[in-house]
């Protein structure tokens, strides 16, 4: 448990159904007071009752199914208001509504999670809202995300150099022997299909057969691939099939894809026949960047990996 003069400062309003168990025992391990749970009912009526917080708490869990989108959007209101954190712990069925709400650098979406998860996210929730300092986890994902993002220029630089060659001649020992592709400069388009991403990633997939899955857990890339296939193919992906397409848990997958959100390469996308829905695909950014790095592969004759 944190220093107990932490709880004198900190509080939580928690949203949840019953007792809320498990939400006010990891607030009591991670140094918050404990507070009387709010059910959804109650919240939906009036949110304005509640200052001086920290954070708020939800357990989506036994919600109502038709308070829980409400619920979701005057919180999500009220904590950008206030500079709140959000800790929502989900179930599988909640997470396109719950991310169509609470997808920003405030909130932390788990997904059915354990105990030391909630505990974990609690404490550095009060902190991530008002900046002072970052989720470790979160600034570790940065980390890879801007290494990943310095890969992909420099193989596309080092690619596009190659098929035009250092003094701007084209090398045509990097042609690919059957297509007239040319170089970047030429102003030819190189034309990617889905079929071709598609087939990166069943590649991909085909290695958890011989190897332990979770050794080439890659959840940025993934999602990357599996996005720009989908763009390729004018096909919306909800968030729940892109935290299958990941392929880690749906927490950490929910991590990335705030991460990568906060980063400009994924933006969300409301579905206007559903507004309790919400896609989620490639920014302008992403897509420009995955179609650079796509292209300059070709040209150089390689497959995406």
């Amino acid at each position: 448990m944190l220093d107990p003069s932490y709880a004198t400062m900190a509080k939580a309003l928690v949203i949840a159904e019953g007792d809320g168990g498990d939400a006010v025992a990891a607030l009591r391990h991670a140094g918050y007071a404990t507070p009387a749970p709010v059910g959804f009912a109650a919240v939906a009526r009036d949110l304005s009752n509640y200052d001086g917080l920290d954070m708020i708490l939800i357990e989506g869990a036994g919600a109502p199914d038709d308070l829980f989108d409400l619920v979701l959007a005057r919180a999500d209101t009220m904590a950008r208001e206030r500079s709140l954190g959000i800790v929502a712990a989900i179930t599988l069925q909640q997470i396109d509504v719950a991310a169509a709400h609470l997808l920003g650098p405030r909130t932390q979406l788990l997904c059915e999670p354990s105990q030391a998860e909630r505990i974990a996210a609690i404490a550095a929730a009060r902190w991530l809202a008002r900046g002072v300092v970052n989720d470790v986890t979160r600034e570790a994902e940065s980390v890879r995300l801007q290494r990943l993002n310095e890969e992909i220029a420099r193989i596309a630089d080092t690619l596009a150099r190659l098929t035009r060659g250092e003094d701007g001649e084209r090398r045509r020992s990097v042609r690919a022997p059957d297509n007239d592709y040319r170089g970047p400069d030429d102003g030819a388009p190189i034309e990617i299909s889905p079929q071709e991403v598609r087939a990166t990633i069943r590649s991909r997939r085909m290695r958890g057969q011989f190897f332990q899955g979770d050794l080439f857990a890659d959840p940025a890339w993934d999602m990357l691939l599996d996005l720009f296939a989908s763009a390729l193919e004018r096909r919306q992906v909800s968030v729940s099939s892109l935290c299958i397409a990941a392929a880690v848990p749906p927490t950490t997958a929910l991590r990335w894809i705030g991460t990568l959100h906060d980063a400009g390469l994924f933006e969300r996308q409301a579905d206007p026949s559903d507004r309790r829905r919400a896609y989620i695909g490639l920014s302008a950014k992403g897509l420009d960047g995955m179609r650079s790095y796509a292209s300059a592969v070709k040209r150089a004759g390689l497959q995406m990996v």
